[in-house]
């Protein structure tokens, strides 16, 4: 069953992709966009060994933000109510790679300060490059730039206190949300992005599995009779 719900994701986000690069399959966007985070999260449920509920709640909200962006071209409140729900998401999953992580101190400071300096530097970028077109949008845009950047450093600072396949997959998933982010943040508030649609979901559909088969693969190794407590 659970390979089951990983196909209906596969191909979700095969059907989503195709809508986004093809014009002519365009409805396909209002099937299989939803089906994305259903699918995903059934999946997770399924396979962890205790489903965790800050998991969960990420997951819902993020099908709520899908959902909710669906529509933004016919209402613009439906653009902050994804936003809101992505905003949540990100600080669900930060409270759940904190979970999701063994005590201890984790990598040195040094090399902490070097692979989070370049995610700041690239959250402060991509600020810069969007203030002059978010107008009234502009503080709402900043806590969510801060909490996304937030969401990668707690990923990435799992370095030490996890098995490497977790953290390779929990950090990978993080990175790919926020190059999804950055990518429809600028080509709605910079300029239009050549594919920009195909190119935001196919990120955003590697980060959401890279970021669950990470948080699996520690729930894995800690579960009882499988290694580590």
């Amino acid at each position: 069953m659970n390979k089951l719900f990983l196909l209906v994701f596969g191909l979700a986000a095969v059907g989503d992709l195709l809508a986004m690069h093809s014009p002519q399959w365009a409805a396909l966007n209002y099937v299989c966009k939803p089906l994305l985070l259903l699918s995903l999260g059934l999946y997770y449920y399924r396979a962890a060994p205790r489903p965790a509920p800050l998991v969960l709640a990420a997951l819902a909200l993020s099908w709520l933000g899908d959902v909710l962006l669906l529509f933004q071209e016919r209402q613009p409140l439906f653009f902050m109510g994804g936003l809101v729900s992505f905003l949540l998401a990100h600080a669900s999953y930060i409270a759940a790679y904190r979970q999701h992580q063994w005590p201890g101190p984790g990598r040195a400071l040094g090399w902490r300060l070097g692979v989070g300096l370049p995610v700041v530097v690239a959250g402060v970028a991509l600020l810069a490059a969007l203030a002059p077109g978010l107008g009234p949008l502009r503080l709402p845009v900043m806590v969510y730039a801060l909490v996304l950047v937030l969401m990668v450093l707690a990923a990435v600072y799992r370095a030490g206190r996890t098995t490497p396949a977790s953290f390779a997959w929990v950090g990978a998933g993080a990175g790919l949300f926020m190059a999804s982010d950055s990518l429809l943040a600028l080509n709605k508030f910079l300029e239009p992005l050549p594919d920009a649609g195909f190119w935001i979901m196919l990120t955003y559909c590697a980060a959401q599995l890279g970021i669950v088969r990470g948080l699996l693969a520690h729930a894995w190794a800690t579960a009882p009779g499988t290694g580590r407590a």
